[in-house]
């Protein structure tokens, strides 16, 4: 048997080797090209709000439960001004596009990384991390991933921001973390046998490397997106600390297993109006490369993520007395209109009306980015016959996060770099 010595020592070659010879040369090239980060850089207050305020700024009925019942009817604009703490494997990328629409649709400023799609994570996220960064400027979005750092972030936002994330059953997050990011964490290149997750499940205090390279992304990595340390141990009194800052920092953590009434929950916090939430599900899995947790396995991934299962249900209590408050029949009504609209839309706008493999994607600029070694994520072909008034609609719902970026003006050189790097790979 080997002892765990040398598995860490071995863990740490693969993480070297992996760092040589597919990232080093990209990082090397993203520092030479990044500006200068700026040291106590100037505390200059920024704006209360810098959204446009055009015509079709429109003011709604809020109505609450209570309003209901009494009669009552108050006026409310819509919120533009929003963090999004954008997590790992939990349809992040769907909601992303929703945002991307809503800003382009009033004219919104996002705070954008540079040349990459992500605030240099796993690093904490700094304000020089942004696209043309200076202090005093006005940003209402922020939104691609990063490692949540949350005085850097308020430096940078109004201070009416809404922030807003969205969380996952850990189980399932971790399935499909380990089958995305797998191949980046050199520790599970030596864990024998086809089926890498059950044998990992099996003994993960045996494989698992904490000071290996990538092993985040197998831990915790809800807790770690946010900012907090994913290695501690559950009656770590930090553990209870670092939910508490979540919980008084976020107004709205949405579940991605009741997506759509997040979505309504959201649009009651933010003033928005239901054409804003329409959406499609992008970068699914095909379900073939889905692993099926028996019970046994949810189990022991629920164990060995159990700061992200304590903060799951955390939250869970807490979206589930939003929706009491929103109410019960009113919810269901929502939703229900809700994917009434998703599926007018489908039948608008796809062909065929559902997802296609990678390799039945008819564009090139439809196609959604790739784990390394495979072809699993899904995406859409756009109808060709689609009527002028739903056409631009149409493509911007599908579109892919990264050419969704793109569009905006984002210039990834790094990230497609990488992507050529990652498509000639014969792993």
């Amino acid at each position: 048997m080997i002892s765990k010595q040398g598995r860490q020592w071995r863990s740490g070659c693969n993480g070297l080797v992996l760092g040589t010879l597919l990232t080093s040369c990209m990082i090397l090239l993203y520092c030479l090209s990044t500006p200068q980060i700026h040291f106590n850089l100037p505390e200059v207050p920024v704006p209360y709000s810098c959204a446009h305020r055009p015509v079709h700024f429109h003011t709604k009925p809020a109505t609450n439960s209570s309003q209901q019942t009494t009669g009552q009817t108050s006026f409310c604009s819509p919120k533009v001004d929003i963090m999004f703490m954008k997590t790992h494997k939990t349809a992040s990328s769907t909601f992303l596009n929703i945002l991307f629409r809503f800003g382009e649709k009033h004219r919104l400023k996002f705070a954008f990384p540079d040349s990459r799609n992500d605030f240099f994570y796993p690093s904490p996220f700094q304000r020089s991390q942004v696209k043309e960064y200076r202090p005093g400027m006005c940003f209402n979005i922020i939104c691609n991933h990063m490692r949540f750092n949350a005085p850097e972030v308020a430096k940078l936002l109004p201070v009416d921001t809404s922030y807003i994330s969205i969380l996952r059953d850990p189980a399932e997050l971790f399935e499909s973390s380990f089958h995305y990011f797998g191949r980046l964490v050199p520790f599970t290149w030596g864990i024998p046998g086809e089926d890498k997750l059950t044998e990992f499940l099996r003994d993960p205090h045996y494989y698992f490397d904490h000071e290996g390279f990538n092993s985040f992304y197998l831990k915790n990595l809800l807790f770690f997106d946010f900012g907090q340390d994913n290695t501690l141990e559950l009656d770590d009194p930090r553990v209870e600390e670092g939910i508490r800052s979540i919980t008084d920092r976020f107004q709205l953590v949405m579940l991605v297993e009741y997506f759509e009434e997040s979505l309504i929950l959201l649009k009651e916090a933010l003033c928005w109006e239901m054409d804003d939430l329409l959406f499609f599900k992008l970068n699914a899995r095909k379900g073939s490369t889905v692993s099926k947790l028996t019970p046994e396995l949810r189990a022991r991934a629920l164990e060995w993520n159990a700061i992200d299962w304590k903060l799951y249900q955390h939250f869970n209590k807490t979206f589930w007395k939003k929706v009491e408050a929103y109410g019960w029949q009113r919810m269901a009504k929502d939703v229900a209109e809700l994917r009434r609209r998703n599926a007018e839309m489908a039948a608008i706008c796809i062909e065929g009306g559902h997802a296609v493999e990678a390799g039945s994607i008819q564009e090139t600029d439809m196609q959604p980015w790739q784990p390394i070694g495979e072809k699993s994520i899904m995406g859409y072909n756009l109808k060709k016959n689609v009527d002028k008034a739903h056409r631009k609609l149409c493509r911007k719902m599908l579109m892919p996060e990264l050419q969704y970026l793109t569009e905006l003006g984002v210039n990834l050189w790094i990230t497609k770099l990488w992507g050529h790097v990652r498509d000639i790979i014969n792993w």
